[in-house]
């Protein structure tokens, strides 16, 4: 089969022959349709994230994707050859353990645990064929009528769900998504109204980028341009909410300085829920007494439940989500290169997908 193998973070990544996977007890053999490319592949390839470890072999990079079961191993019993699939990077190790490690297959790992999972399933989803284990896959029979590329839009609306269902999000409130004309921020503002949020503000810099999230957002996202001062900020956020904010989610990327987060945080009302999803390149400055004066949580949350792709189905086929509320780019596998460029200067609802289908260059 044809895939991509990049030789380490910072080396060769070229589109190569490498035998089709054999299933092993575990896991299966999944024929990819589509996968999504990650907004920083470009920085990740070039070795330029110093927090990601891969593994320390040639390996075959990619994330999150679509395929059909090509083949099962041995254990397991309910996926079956032909079924059609949704793949997660996110692996958390079976043993029934306090804290089992966990990795992103074909993108990172940490700790010694989790540096031998990675050994062990080193390869992701760039290629024609994928070996994964089994628990990295959720069946999508409850959406036949879509097709791979609609499906593939799922990927982007996973990673917020873990957040928003981790800060128990309930129906009526309103929830402040700070970095909105990000990747996933704007994902996470079009999920809180799939989710039942009353009223959502959609904060970030790119007034224009928001308005585009709020434009899809059935009428309950308010957009608001922040400038960076704290005070001016949160009264600007506190005007749009209308009244209490009940949860903050942060989804900022890799942010220079903490003003919108702060921004989020304080905007909350008493009792109120920070959930922080994002990168910071800098400290976050706690304000202790303020967080203990009005009760404030403030939740560190990574990635999704094992069940988020099941709950996202649910949303989509009972017709309050629409993935197609993204805009698809596709690119053959061949193109990957130009696929990655283009993920690089990606507008916020763009979400960029390889065709594993469609060789031509």
């Amino acid at each position: 089969m044809k895939a991509w193998q990049l030789s380490r973070l910072g080396g060769d990544l070229r589109f190569v022959d490498v035998p089709l996977p054999e299933p092993r007890p575990g896991s299966v053999v999944v024929r990819m349709q589509m996968s999504a490319v990650m907004s920083y592949m470009r920085r990740y390839v070039a070795g330029e994230l110093p927090v990601y470890h891969a593994p320390g072999r040639p390996f075959i990079p990619g994330g999150n994707g679509v395929g059909i079961v090509h083949a099962v191993g041995q254990d397991v019993w309910h996926l079956k050859p032909g079924q059609r699939v949704v793949i997660s990077s996110h692996f958390v190790a079976h043993e029934n353990v306090r804290d089992a490690a966990q990795i992103l297959i074909g993108i990172t790992a940490a700790g010694a645990e989790g540096y031998a999972m990675q050994s062990d399933w080193p390869d992701g989803t760039l290629a024609e064929y994928a070996l994964l284990p089994a628990s990295v896959l959720t069946a999508a029979d409850a959406l036949a009528g879509l097709d791979a590329q609609r499906l593939a839009l799922s990927t982007r609306f996973v990673v917020p769900l873990g957040g928003l269902l981790r800060g128990r999000l309930a129906a009526g409130e309103t929830v402040v998504v700070s970095g909105a004309t990000g990747a996933y921020g704007g994902a996470a503002a079009l999920l809180a109204v799939a989710m039942g949020a009353g009223r959502v503000v959609a904060i970030g810099r790119d007034a224009q980028a928001l308005r585009r999230v709020a434009e899809r957002g059935a009428g309950r996202i308010v957009p608001v341009a922040v400038c960076g001062d704290v005070a001016q900020d949160v009264e600007a956020i506190r005007d749009a909410a209308g009244g209490h904010v009940d949860l903050a989610f942060d989804m900022v990327g890799n942010a220079r300085d903490p003003n919108m987060t702060l921004s989020a945080l304080r905007s909350l009302g008493r009792n109120g829920r920070l959930v922080l999803m994002g990168s910071m390149a800098v400290d976050f400055p706690v304000p202790y007494t303020e967080v203990m004066l009005n009760g404030w949580e403030i939740i560190g949350q990574f990635m999704y439940p094992r069940d988020a792709y099941r709950r996202l189905f649910s949303l989509a086929a009972s017709g309050v989500l629409d993935f197609g509320v993204l805009s698809p780019v596709v690119f053959g596998i061949a193109q990957l290169e130009t696929a990655i460029d283009r993920a690089t200067d990606a507008a916020g609802l763009e979400c960029i997908l390889i065709d594993h289908e469609e060789r031509a260059a």
